[in-house]
């Protein structure tokens, strides 16, 4: 049968319909900076790709007047969410910032300056300096702010620090992410149109973090269970006594003073952080920091294998041990979620700590087959978790 002579005709209608309308609906974010259209075509001398958080940057300066026109352009991480370029004349980063903060105030757009002295204040307020003709748009998923600033005389170049956030509550702008790209985004502005710096590589603060991580989870969240491995399976072997017990301590003192300081860098982190708080984390560290300093002194007080109170000494050894090796671990995963490095980083961890945790399993089994053997052979004491019998030496850590 002979098609309709109208489907062709109809098949190639639609194909074009689509087209166009995949054109019309292109974020415009997917564009670089020198081809977006901005609002009556209003041209500007200078434009930068920022590279964090998918954001752009016009600018022209005025040298007769000492006046510098922007237009910033960013895609919001929620349709709730607001964006905010900022000149900071005192520094670099957030605190001290002369902030234009836009986002939807009921159904329109509105722009607001905030002078950020710190991240606990910050509520609408004069720069330090002149704002005029500031208007804020929205467009095809993209907010814009466009402003026109003066600037000190005979400068070259601007600290500017650029962000966004996920939400607004009454009228305020919600708290933004603290990712690395979030902390990050900041840099130096050419008023004339030069090189424009920015912070698109890691910064001191991040790799201050990433050594802090790195020594937390070798330490914590590696050394610790393995020392613990060591001390809980080798000593059921007559052959492995007294090595496994110089391997235990070997372990878990190396552990302690890496984690030490992991546990210092944390410290020296919040000092520098003003305003930022991770006080869940913050307080499992020190929880976890206490409770093994306590156990390297406990090896101080420990009794003899043969003392009436080294059964209560082993009890508080090993629950002690233990209480450190699940906070260290919950507090590792705690700082990835803060951090957030690549996801191989954290997959990585999980692998090690599983193989640990494998490792463990298979050992207990292992060990579990020797006692009964051991009982069924009539030998002398079974297997007691906290003794272990009394001719042999005791762990120093669980």
């Amino acid at each position: 049968m002979a098609s309709p002579p109208f489907s062709t005709s109809f098949f190639f209608i639609l194909s074009l319909c689509s087209t166009a309308t995949m054109m019309l609906f292109t974020p415009v974010a997917s564009l670089t900076c020198t081809s977006q259209k901005l609002r009556s075509n209003e041209l500007y001398s200078n434009c930068i790709d920022l590279p964090l958080l998918s954001s752009y940057l016009h600018w022209t300066y005025n040298s007769s007047n000492s006046s510098l026109a922007v237009a910033f352009v960013a895609a919001p991480s929620s349709s709730n969410g607001w964006v905010s370029w900022a000149i900071n004349p005192t520094g670099a980063g957030m605190v001290g910032a002369q902030a234009l903060i836009a986002f939807k105030n009921s159904s329109a757009m509105t722009v607001k300056t905030y002078n950020i002295s710190s991240y606990q204040s910050i509520v609408p307020g004069k720069l330090s300096f002149d704002v005029w003709d500031t208007k804020a748009e929205e467009s095809g998923g993209l907010m814009m702010i466009f402003a026109k600033i003066k600037v000190p005389e005979k400068k070259d170049s601007l600290s500017h620090v650029w962000q966004m956030g996920p939400s607004v509550t009454n009228g305020m702008p919600d708290q933004h992410a603290f990712a690395p790209a979030n902390m990050e985004s900041k840099g130096t502005l050419s008023l004339s149109g030069g090189q424009s710096t920015t912070s698109g590589g890691v910064d001191s603060t991040t790799k201050k973090k990433n050594i802090h991580g790195v020594l937390n989870a070798v330490s914590w969240g590696i050394l610790f269970p393995l020392g613990a491995i060591i001390a809980r399976y080798l000593r059921t072997f007559p052959s492995a006594d007294p090595a496994w017990f110089y391997l235990h301590a070997s372990c878990q003192v190396s552990a302690y003073a890496i984690g030490v300081a992991g546990w210092a860098t944390g410290l020296k982190l919040g000092s520098e952080s003003k305003g930022i708080q991770y006080s869940g984390h913050r307080n499992i560290g020190i929880a976890a920091f206490c409770l093994a300093t306590l156990q390297i002194f406990a090896l101080f007080i420990r009794p003899q294998k043969d003392h009436k109170y080294r059964y209560y000494w082993n009890i508080y050894h090993h629950s002690m041990g233990y209480t450190v090796i699940i906070l260290g671990i919950i507090n590792i995963f705690r700082g990835f979620d803060i951090l957030r490095p690549e996801q191989k980083w954290k997959t990585t961890y999980i692998i090690v700590i599983a193989a640990l945790g494998g490792i463990a399993l298979f050992l207990e089994a292992i060990t579990w087959i020797i006692v009964l053997r051991r009982k069924s052979n009539k030998s002398t004491k079974p297997y007691d978790t906290y003794n272990n019998g009394q001719s042999r030496q005791q762990p120093l850590a669980a």
